[in-house]
């Protein structure tokens, strides 16, 4: 019996051009620092709401729903991208991230919205807690990385801690697909939502 197709996928808020092309650059700057680093391509730049893993046809479709009705009671908002951190901190970092200096709020709405939606619908909660960020690399030799960029004190990364990265206007939710390859992961938009014009904006 041939086994049921499934699809690696995630929900995410996208970048626009400008937006990307402005983090890509700060990208280029930090990327001497160490080669012991996994960049994100600018091309993959992305605001992720949640994993789904692999998922079955039938269960994207059900995801798909879920986005709409999150978005039907979240109206547009504004999203302003500052300042550079790391999880689980800049001393021993392993992921590398640019955060939100405004419209953290209603990101965090809006992504609650999607996991209770996605649970109605026989998808469990995340069992961590969300933190809005825009990952931007990942740190997989740490070692090397504390060699080579010289944490937590090298001018690149003060720079970027102070720099601001635009403004991006979240209209719509997306649902995306993952492909991995030896070359990195390839996203592709499956779906999206509208949010909801003219609702009472989250402060």
């Amino acid at each position: 019996m041939k086994a049921a197709a499934v699809t690696r996928a995630f929900v995410a808020l996208l970048l626009d051009e400008a937006m990307r092309a402005s983090v890509g650059a700060e990208i280029e700057r930090l990327r001497p620092l160490s080669r012991a680093v996994a960049w994100v391509p600018t091309a993959n730049l992305h605001l992720t709401l949640r994993f789904l893993g692999e998922r079955s046809d039938e269960q994207l479709g059900e995801v798909e729903a879920a986005l709409v009705e999150a978005a039907a009671v979240t109206a547009p908002f504004a999203l302003t991208l500052h300042g550079l951190g790391a999880f689980p901190g800049l001393e021993r970092p392993r992921i590398l991230w640019v955060g939100i200096a405004e419209g953290a709020l209603p990101a965090r709405e809006v992504q609650a919205r999607v996991e209770a939606a996605l649970e109605r619908r026989g998808i469990p909660r995340e069992r961590q807690a969300w933190h809005p960020h825009l990952t931007i690399g990942r740190v997989f030799d740490e070692r090397a990385w504390r060699r080579e960029a010289g944490l937590p004190c090298g001018r690149p990364l003060a720079a970027a801690a102070r720099r601001s990265f635009g403004t991006l206007a979240v209209s719509r939710i997306a649902l995306m697909r993952s492909d991995l390859s030896p070359q990195g992961a390839r996203y592709r938009e499956l779906a999206s939502a509208e949010l909801t014009p003219g609702l009472p904006s989250i402060l």
